[in-house]
């Protein structure tokens, strides 16, 4: 449990992380051609893999679906790898191995260990492998060719001006459901979501604060376990995604608290906006991850086809969703974000 706001140097987590062993379903082990190589599909296919956080998580399912959706519109095929639960570095490395001996052109990864996957990354490229950050960026953030993602700090950002807004006058109680600090997403939507709020990292308006994965029922725990200690003090609670602010949610609603805890999330999938629409959040932020995907696909099949490589970091948007809008804050309301969930 954290009292204070993570520190933007994303110091090394990897005692948390578990070693895991991927279910590397649907999957068979090719040599490729050589160093400096890679045969990206020696038929003429194009390969492309892509390693997400976890295989589960609604959000990275939508990742996934969208790339397979966009390679095989282009004749390609995606192997699609993950690791088996958010902070799986191991996982994610050993996914990485496995691309480059199925002779994929590029991988697309969403890092869960922002720098632990460096070396993997370095060995697929010395193979000629264009390797393309999709949601979360690496550290150093060059370390891949380009990364296709949502400014998370403005995500943060966003959903911060939102709560001060609604909590007004009142002084913030807040609760803090954060990631990982070995992954940037995590800093950085945390971070942002205090520069929202107007507050430094080390604010004591943060009573309780706990590490989730981004998973439901650990944040439900965690919630649980904070409501002992702070009971009902807290009137809002920051969440890294949607699955963590459901479980926080839920812990709260068995207190009997909702009607006076603000809660925020970051993702923007279907159920996060029928979650607004029915008053469990005020307010989420939505990301775009079917254009992260087709846009990283499409630029795998341009490096394969003509050599080009794409640079820097591209941001795919992010939208505040909210049926109570606060003036001077940019919005869309839930009919809107019904329409267009994770587009």
């Amino acid at each position: 449990m954290m009292r204070t706001g993570f520190r933007r140097s994303t110091a090394a987590a990897a005692a948390l992380v578990c070693a895991g062993v991927l279910a590397l379903s649907a999957c068979t082990t090719t040599k490729t051609s050589g160093p400096g190589s890679s045969s990206g599909g020696g038929s003429g296919q194009v390969k492309v893999g892509l390693v997400t956080k976890t295989d589960t998580n609604p959000y990275f399912v939508k990742l996934r679906e969208s790339a397979k959706a966009a390679a095989e519109a282009k004749g390609g095929k995606l192997i699609a790898l993950a690791g088996k639960f958010d902070g799986d570095n191991e996982g994610q490395v050993t996914a990485i191995e496995n691309l480059v001996q199925q002779g994929v052109k590029g991988i697309l990864i969403t890092p869960s260990n922002s720098a632990g996957v460096l070396g993997a990354i370095k060995q697929a490229q010395d193979k000629g492998i264009i390797v393309i950050a999709l949601d979360t960026a690496t550290s150093p953030a060059d370390a891949v060719t380009a990364t296709y993602a949502t400014n998370n700090e403005t995500a943060g950002k966003l959903i911060g001006q939102y709560v001060k807004a609604r909590l007004g006058s009142t002084p913030p109680k807040l609760v803090m459901m954060d990631l990982d600090p070995s992954a940037t997403v995590g800093v950085q939507r945390h971070n942002g979501f205090l520069e929202g709020m107007g507050l430094p990292l080390n604010t004591p308006d943060i009573i309780g604060s706990a590490l989730t994965q981004g998973d439901q029922t650990k944040a439900q725990q965690a919630m649980e376990n904070l409501l002992q200690r702070v009971g009902g003090q807290v009137n809002a609670v920051y969440n890294i995604n949607e699955p963590a602010a459901r479980g926080a949610y839920q812990a709260l609603k068995e207190k009997g608290l909702t009607d006076k805890v603000l809660v925020g999330a970051i993702d923007g999938g279907c159920q996060g906006v029928q979650n607004v629409k029915d008053g469990q959040f005020v307010a989420t932020v939505m990301q775009f991850p079917k254009k992260m995907a087709e846009d990283g696909v499409n630029a795998v099949f341009d490096y394969a086809q003509s050599g080009k490589k794409p640079s820097g970091f591209i941001d795919t948007g992010a939208t505040l969703i909210t049926d109570k809008p606060v003036a001077g804050l940019a919005s869309k309301d839930t009919a809107w974000g019904a329409q267009n969930c994770w587009g």
